[in-house]
């Protein structure tokens, strides 16, 4: 455990998760989110505290939410905490910076918003985003890419069958997402693996 965090301290998950996503060139992004149920004995901090560890009340108890964005295999390139009760489209504005001219960036219709899909065109990007039903101005949308999607979701379902990440026993955030990139690095390792 102490070479765990010796190594989360000095930012080598992060990094090495960030080097290995600097491997896709493809053109395609997905996004979409998952709440992690809080286990008990991580849950009995502080109530004042649980916003820094990034545990929010919600209605089944404490939660935390994980924000993925992920390739057009699902393997994932960036991850992001926030508390349960967070506001999906406002916590995960700050994720899209990875694309790039060209490129296509699917996600569910929480982040239809019009300042969302400006950044993205002033990136060169364009957003497949599911429309709200009460849009007044549709902007363009593929119904056939867009079922695409699945592999963010696909991504998720890997990621849970993490003993260390499917319920939270961390206490700290900064533990927990380094569990969550080191299970992340492990999805990237066996999409390389050979199945002969």
């Amino acid at each position: 455990m102490n070479r765990f965090n010796r190594r989360r301290r000095a930012g080598k998950w992060a990094m090495l998760l960030g080097e290995v996503s600097k491997a896709y060139k493809g053109d395609v992004q997905m996004k979409d989110i998952s709440s992690i149920r809080v286990h008990q004995h991580a849950a009995n901090g502080q109530k004042k505290a649980a916003r820094i560890f990034s545990m929010g009340r919600s209605r089944g108890g404490l939660t935390t939410k994980i924000y993925a964005l992920v390739d057009a295999v699902g393997r994932p390139i960036r991850q992001k905490l926030t508390e349960g009760q967070a506001d999906d489209g406002r916590s995960a504005a700050d994720m899209f910076d990875t694309l790039g001219a060209g490129q296509v960036l699917l996600a569910d219709r929480v982040y239809d918003s019009g300042a969302l899909r400006e950044s993205l065109v002033e990136q060169g990007a364009w957003g497949n985003i599911r429309l709200m039903p009460n849009r007044v101005r549709k902007p363009e949308f593929c119904p056939n890419l867009y079922k695409e999607r699945n592999f963010v979701e696909r991504f998720f379902n890997k990621l849970k069958h993490f003993r260390s990440v499917a319920p939270r026993y961390d206490k700290r955030d900064d533990n927990f997402l380094a569990s969550v990139q080191l299970a992340s690095l492990r999805i990237w390792l066996r999409s390389y693996e050979s199945v002969t």
